[in-house]
């Protein structure tokens, strides 16, 4: 170096602490690559606590599940990578979700726990794609690397319905009987099921193609498309209701307060000629801090039902659904009806009429919010236009 000249400090020649330092911002690919660099990067991107960040990351590996293992952090990424690594992208969320879910389960659901199918390996999928001919998306292949979606039982994972003498519970598919069920059929093609209800035969579908009108992973139902099971949805005697609620929904009156969920009824609905189901559950509830005086009881109800033309019906009877509930503090009634529509969409509102039970000639009125109910937007099978079939396919909007 000649004389003056400013020192140049090698990579190779950093402390340590601050060469770890570095290399602990580098993600896997990176760290990998440092591994054949030289022989001082080798090994200090081979320093177990660098891996433990992305074994957490990508993988949601515990220090429980490590331990068990008995390999080094970088060990075990390394393996869960040769297994696993196509599926980098979506691993940790998917994982993450059916933990979630698993846990939700285990406090609400405990006997839905017992339907839920291990996973499968890589092999079982590479042969149902080869049997159906058709590439299956990776975050879908995913999910069955954790869990093989679940037993056909009731009640069904995504979702239940019960209404009068119609009933649906609706499970997720696995892969075997998902591809069992593949569809080559006019309307369908191409076409995988990924749910199944015993009780309407009704099935959630993906397409794995762009054929007939549909987009190549878009996700519909043969008649409507549902909104799949979320956290929102209430749980009744042990099952998953689909019913969606908003939040704004709610209405108080005085210590008594309503709110209203709803839900679309693909199987009781169609579209020529134009008749839309849907099913509304109201909770009416007390506040626990009204006096006991205020006592009282359901008399009538009174409805304004409005569809989408602005077409209005006025409704009023005796009681909800054959009932007089008596609502005190900090009791809470539910009861479930329904309504169809010739439109798309439709709003209700009103309010019920109550007498209070320690001053019976005392009656008063308890806003019922107005509530929204929406078929999804839906469109015509190209194929079933071209064949002249009336049946219409409604399919998910993204």
């Amino acid at each position: 170096m000649a004389p003056g000249a400013p020192s140049v400090l090698s990579l190779e020649l950093l402390p340590t602490d601050p060469l770890l330092l570095i290399l602990s911002f580098l993600d896997y690919r990176d760290l990998m690559s440092c591994c054949c660099l030289s022989r001082r990067l080798n090994q200090l991107s081979s320093h177990d606590p660098l891996w433990k960040r992305h074994c957490k990351k990508y993988w949601l590996i515990s220090e429980e599940e490590k331990s068990q293992r008995n390999q080094s952090w970088k060990a075990v990424f390394i393996s869960t990578y040769s297994d696993l690594g196509r599926y980098i992208r979506y691993y940790a969320t998917l994982k993450k979700a059916w933990d979630d879910l698993e846990k939700y389960l285990g406090q609400r659901c405990p006997r839905m726990i017992s339907s839920l199918k291990e996973s499968v390996r890589e092999e079982d999928l590479d042969a149902v794609e080869a049997q159906i001919g058709c590439k299956l998306p990776d975050d879908y292949r995913c999910s069955f690397r954790i869990h093989n979606g679940q037993k056909l039982v009731v009640p069904g994972l995504m979702g239940s319905m019960a209404l009068s003498n119609h009933y649906r519970s609706e499970d997720l598919l696995d892969i075997d009987t998902a591809a069992g069920g593949f569809q080559q059929r006019l309307g369908l093609k191409q076409c995988l099921p990924l749910t199944f209800c015993i009780h309407t035969g009704l099935s959630q579908y993906m397409a794995l193609e762009s054929v007939e009108g549909r987009n190549k992973y878009e996700i519909f139902y043969q008649l409507a498309n549902v909104p799949v099971v979320t956290g929102g949805y209430p749980i009744i005697r042990d099952q998953i209701f689909r019913y969606v609620h908003d939040k704004e929904c709610v209405a108080t009156t005085g210590d008594i307060t309503v709110s209203v969920s709803t839900s679309f009824l693909p199987e009781l609905s169609s579209v020529h000629p134009p008749h839309y189901f849907f099913t509304y559950r109201i909770r009416i509830e007390m506040s626990k801090d009204a006096l006991p005086e205020k006592a009282c009881q359901l008399d009538s109800r009174y409805w304004r039902i409005t569809n989408a033309k602005g077409d209005v019906e006025e409704v009023q009877g005796p009681g909800v659904v054959g009932e007089f509930p008596i609502i005190s503090p900090g009791r809470v009634y539910e009861y479930t009806s329904c309504t169809t529509f010739s439109t798309t969409s439709g709003y209700m509102e009103g309010y019920y009429t109550f007498h209070c039970l320690y001053y019976k000639e005392k009656f008063f009125n308890v806003t019922i919010p107005r509530f929204h109910m929406v078929c999804p937007t839906f469109k015509v099978s190209t194929a079933r236009m071209v064949s002249g079939d009336a049946v219409v396919t409604i399919s998910q909007q993204q």
